[in-house]
């Protein structure tokens, strides 16, 4: 772990020496209270809860997370440096787990600074904390799921623009996994079996069950399971693009 460690310091503080995370953290929570206040009708609900907040956390992911995500390897291929990289002491594991941590704290960051909003409702209301704790976690895993993916993606270009469109196309169609628009994409030739496989791998749909504060085994192995699947993948690449 201690070579884990020491490239995600590396990577968290290159995130911090250039305003990307910054520039991310900010526009995260202005459109994600934006939303919640002005389209998800905070206020007018008069409810006791983070459902408006919440809802809008898969869309802000699906055009905020390729952003993060895209330079986590195309610009270490397209600027050489990952060649660097892999002469250290560090297995290609190492590597990929420790970029995409810092990544991932980034995010975790960003919806870490969203607490105000929790202290809001708990000001006006009595809410289920409980509930709005597990839509934290669940909103975390989702971003993991989502930088995961990125990470992959980017490994396979050295093209960050390409690397975002590429993620956010593949997140798109996680999110909808369990909506007729990507079912019917295979519901003609495929058995069901197979569209039933598909559908379970909507990001809405296992999200939507941990906000509402039903933690359930099964929704937390999908994400770890997807996650360790990409990262893995992510190895698998670089593997293959060494010769590039």
């Amino acid at each position: 772990m201690r070579n884990v460690v020491i490239i995600f310091r590396r990577e968290l503080a290159s995130y911090f020496a250039t305003p990307l995370a910054l520039v991310f953290i900010v526009i995260f929570l202005v459109l994600a209270g934006a939303l919640a206040f002005q389209l998800g009708g905070f206020y007018e609900r008069s409810q006791a809860d983070l459902a408006p907040f919440f809802n809008f956390h898969p869309w802000l992911y699906l055009f905020l997370i390729p952003a993060l995500s895209m330079r986590l390897w195309a610009e270490e291929r397209k600027s050489g440096s990952i060649e660097l990289l892999m002469t250290l002491p560090v297995t290609p594991w190492q590597a990929v787990l420790g970029k995409f941590l810092a990544a991932w704290c980034v995010a975790a960051l960003a919806l870490a600074l969203t607490f105000p909003i929790w202290i809001t409702v708990n000001y006006l209301g009595d809410p289920d904390n409980g509930a709005i704790l597990a839509a934290y976690v669940g909103s975390l895993l989702m971003a993991g799921g989502f930088l995961a993916i990125g990470s992959c993606l980017s490994a396979a270009t050295r093209n960050q623009v390409i690397a975002f469109i590429l993620t956010a196309v593949v997140c798109f169609a996680f999110l909808l996994a369990g909506f007729p628009l990507v079912q019917s994409l295979v519901a003609g030739w495929a058995p069901q079996t197979l569209i039933d496989a598909v559908a379970s791998l909507s990001f809405l749909t296992h999200f939507s069950a941990i906000s509402k504060g039903v933690i359930d085994l099964r929704d937390l192995v999908f994400f770890a399971s997807l996650i360790a699947a990409w990262l893995a993948a992510t190895v698998i690449v670089l593997d293959m693009k060494k010769a590039d």
